[in-house]
């Protein structure tokens, strides 16, 4: 079962809504994974390259410096069966090219900017993820 935790998801959407809007501001940049990912395998320039390297280095740095600080990571727990996790990734880089981008760049960034488009590719992803919990829990019962 998942815990309520106001106090830790105001800082984590803080320190998101404050990331995204510093590299919009200062870059001119979507805080979009999937695209920062794809741009940093295929860069365009070095420079290009640079700031997605940052960013990236930063989401792996993040949860080390959360460790040091608190003591702990929170505890995360995937399956096993290797199928199902392929099956999963699948479906969503699948998803992430049909919609033309991924949560972060849609849900946090698009949103922001009231883009249309952002609106609707957000409104799918979580009609699609409570249908996916609902048959998860209740029809499957995994």
């Amino acid at each position: 079962m998942t815990e309520f935790t106001p106090v830790s998801a105001l800082i984590g959407g803080t320190l998101i809504g404050l990331g995204a809007t510093m590299l919009m501001w200062f870059l001119g940049r979507i805080a979009g994974i999937s695209g920062i990912v794809s741009g940093a395998a295929f860069p365009q320039s070095f420079s290009d390259w640079s700031w997605r390297a940052a960013f990236l280095i930063g989401m792996i740095v993040a949860p080390s410096l959360y460790a040091v600080f608190m003591g702990h990571l929170p505890d995360v727990t995937l399956s096993s069966d290797l199928l199902k996790t392929v099956v999963a990734g699948l479906i969503v880089g699948v998803g992430v090219t049909f919609g033309a981008g991924c949560a972060s760049g849609h849900g946090v960034c698009g949103i922001a900017r009231v883009s249309p488009r952002s609106i609707v590719a957000t409104a799918t992803f979580m009609a699609v993820a409570l249908v996916t919990v609902f048959v998860t829990r209740h029809v499957v019962g995994a």
